[in-house]
C-alpha cells in the first residue's frame, strides 16, 4: 500500500515534467525550423525582395502562434520565462522587424546599380547610426545587454515589472501586457539593428551581395563573440595589421580593415584618426595594448612549457 501510494505521489511531479520539457521543446524547435528556412534563403540581389517578404510572413506568423501558445500554457518557472523573453522571442521578433526593413529598403531602391545604389544605401547606413547613437548608444540595458549580464533579468524579462517612472518609449502603450515585458521589445531592436547594419554594409558593395546568405547563417553562430577590451586596443591592432602588412599584404585600407573587426566583434570604433593620433601622444610606450599583447603571450607560453 505504501509503495502504490509513492508511486501516485510521483505521477504528478512525472507529468508536470514532461509538460516542462515539451514546452520547452516547443519553443526551442521553433528558433530551429527558422535556423533551417534562413538557411535554404539565397539573398542574392534579384531574389531579395521576394525572399525577404516571404520571411516576414513566415515570423509573422510564427510569432502569432508562439503568442497563443504562451497566454493559453504560461510558463511553469521564473527561468522558462526569463529565457523565453531574453532569447526566444527577441530572435523571432528581431528577425521579422529586419525582414521586414529590408523588404521595405529593397523595394524603395531606386536603380539595381552603379553610383546612385551605394549612395541610397550609404543614406540608409547614416540613418541606421542616428537611430543606434539615440535608441542604444546611451542606454544603460544595452550595456546591460551587451555585456551578458543575468543579475536584472527578473526585472527584465519577467510579465508585470514594467516600470513607467524610467521613461520608457511610447511603444510600451501598444504592447500586449501578457505577451511582453518591454524589455524583450528592446533585445529584439538590437538583433535586427545588428542584422541591418550588416546587411548594408554587404549591399553597398555589389560584388559581396552574394555572400549575404553565408553571413546572415553564420549571425546565431557568432551572436556570443564580442570584443570585450577597450576600443582603443582594438584600434591599435588594427593599425598594426596595417602597418606590418599582414591582411592582403598591407593593400587594405585602414577603415575597411576597422570594419570587418566591427563587423566581426559587433563594435562601433568611431573616428579612428583622431583615436590613432591620441595614441601618438601617449607619454610612456605608444602600443600599450601591443606590449600586454607580447607579455600575456610569453606568460602563456611559459605556462605551457610547466
Amino acid at each position: 500500500m505504501v509503495r502504490d501510494t509513492y508511486f501516485l505521489n510521483k505521477e504528478p511531479l512525472i507529468l508536470n515534467l514532461n509538460a516542462i520539457l515539451m514546452k520547452q521543446r516547443f519553443f526551442h524547435d521553433a528558433l530551429s525550423n527558422l535556423k533551417k528556412k534562413e538557411e535554404r534563403l539565397s539573398m542574392k540581389a534579384s531574389k531579395i525582395i521576394e525572399e525577404s517578404y516571404s520571411m516576414t510572413l513566415l515570423l509573422k506568423d510564427l510569432l502569432a502562434e508562439l503568442k497563443d501558445f504562451v497566454i493559453d500554457s504560461g510558463f511553469d518557472s521564473e527561468q522558462q520565462e526569463i529565457d523565453f523573453f531574453k532569447n526566444i522571442k527577441p530572435q523571432i521578433l528581431g528577425k521579422l522587424i529586419f525582414y521586414n526593413k529590408v523588404y521595405r529598403i529593397e523595394t524603395s531602391c531606386p536603380v539595381p546599380n552603379g553610383k546612385l545604389l551605394f549612395k541610397y544605401f550609404s543614406g540608409q547606413l547614416e540613418q541606421l547610426k542616428l537611430i543606434y547613437k539615440d535608441y542604444a548608444g546611451s542606454s544603460d540595458f544595452y550595456r546591460y545587454y551587451k555585456a551578458n549580464r543575468t543579475d536584472l533579468d527578473e526585472r527584465f524579462f519577467r510579465l508585470g515589472n514594467i516600470e513607467l517612472y524610467g521613461g520608457l518609449n511610447s511603444v510600451v502603450f501598444e504592447m500586449d501586457a501578457q505577451f511582453s515585458t518591454y524589455y524583450d521589445y528592446k533585445v529584439s531592436r538590437i538583433i535586427s539593428d545588428e542584422l541591418l547594419y550588416q546587411y548594408l554594409l554587404r549591399r553597398m558593395d555589389p560584388d559581396q551581395c552574394e555572400k549575404l546568405a553565408d553571413e546572415i547563417s553564420l549571425e546565431a553562430y557568432s551572436k556570443d563573440i564580442y570584443w570585450t577590451d577597450s576600443k582603443n586596443a582594438l584600434i591599435e591592432l588594427v593599425y598594426a595589421l596595417h602597418a606590418t602588412g599582414a591582411v592582403s599584404n598591407g593593400r587594405v585600407g585602414i577603415s575597411k580593415l576597422a570594419m570587418l573587426f566591427e563587423m566581426a566583434f559587433r563594435i562601433k570604433l568611431g573616428d579612428l584618426h583622431h583615436s590613432f593620433h591620441r595614441m601618438k601622444d601617449r607619454s610612456g610606450s605608444k602600443t600599450y595594448f601591443l606590449d600586454q599583447l607580447t607579455t600575456n603571450l610569453e606568460k602563456y607560453m611559459h605556462k605551457d612549457l610547466d
